[in-house]
Formats: C-alpha cells, structure tokens, sequence
C-alpha cells in the first residue's frame, strides 16, 4: 500500500460534488446500521435512544424524554443525519482533490480516518457545548464509528469519483 506523500501539494482541482454528496449519504447509511446492531445487540440498549438524540438537534432536548420509537422522530432524526453526512462528504472531497489525497488506497483511508476522527473530536468536545446531551456518547465506540464514517466515505468518493476534464 503505497502512500505517494511526494504527490500531494495543493492545485486548483474541483471535488465531483455528486460522488461527494453520494459518499456522504452512503457512509451515514452504513454508520447508523452499525450503530443499530451495536446497541441493540451488544449494549441492550434501546435502538432508539441515539435516533432520539439526533432528532433533538431540531426538535429540542424534550425529544430524549422517551426512549420508545416513534416514526415522526425517527424521519426526522434520519434526515438531519443523511443531510449531515452528506455536508461531511462534500466537505471532505474539498479536501481530497486538490491535494490529490486520491492516489492511492491507503492514502484515501488514511485521509478518511483522520477526517472521521476530526469530526469526532468537533462533534463530541466542540458542539456539545450547544447539544449536550451528546456528552454521554464520547468514548470508544463513537470514535471508531466516526472513523468508520470517515474511511466508508472517502473510499465510496475515489471510487465515485470523475475528476473534471475526464
């Protein structure tokens, strides 16, 4: 797995936003699969806890009253999800194209993961301030999964991808 660090200065290169916006949408998806199987299989916990906090981004702190499911909560938790997964991938692809972080396999992953636990470290100790409730979930698991999100969505961009001109 060659890293081509040589290669990797800054051009004037546009990202393909319809790959970015796809890898986006893609790693959510895979994401909040793991974190379904995760809770319900190896914490017992209730699935729909985390879609609960996710959802109170926009409904407000009363979401996370109850811990059941509910379809209004769950759709909405869904789409503030895939809308940020979607904003991260495009985000991310402005970040591998114009230094050709898509060389190569391992430079891709290496790419996405420190990007992946970026967002995590933002998510977890920056915007917590605003939505606390979040607090509870750093730790391991969520880090990982935020590597997992990071590395799912730069490997689905490089092979997305149609750099402009080809």
């Amino acid at each position: 797995m060659e890293l081509h660090m040589h290669s990797h200065h800054l051009e004037k290169r546009l990202p393909d936003w319809p790959a970015a916006a796809v890898s986006g949408f893609a790693a959510g998806a895979v994401v909040m699969v793991l974190e379904l199987l995760w809770s319900t299989l190896f914490m017992d916990t209730s699935p729909w806890i985390t879609a609960r906090m996710v959802a109170a981004i926009v409904l407000g702190p009363d979401t996370m009253q109850a811990s059941t499911f509910s379809a209004g909560v769950v759709a909405v938790a869904l789409a503030t999800h895939y809308v940020l997964g979607i904003v991260l991938g495009l985000i991310l692809a402005t970040i591998i194209a114009p230094f050709h972080f898509d060389s190569s396999v391992g430079m891709i992953l290496l790419t996405g993961a420190v990007f992946g636990l970026a967002v995590y470290l933002f998510n977890f100790y920056g915007m917590v301030r605003f939505f606390s409730w979040f607090a509870d979930m750093r730790g391991l698991a969520t880090m990982v999964a935020h590597l997992i999100f990071g590395m799912t969505a730069a490997i689905i961009y490089w092979k997305l991808e149609r750099p402009i001109g080809q």
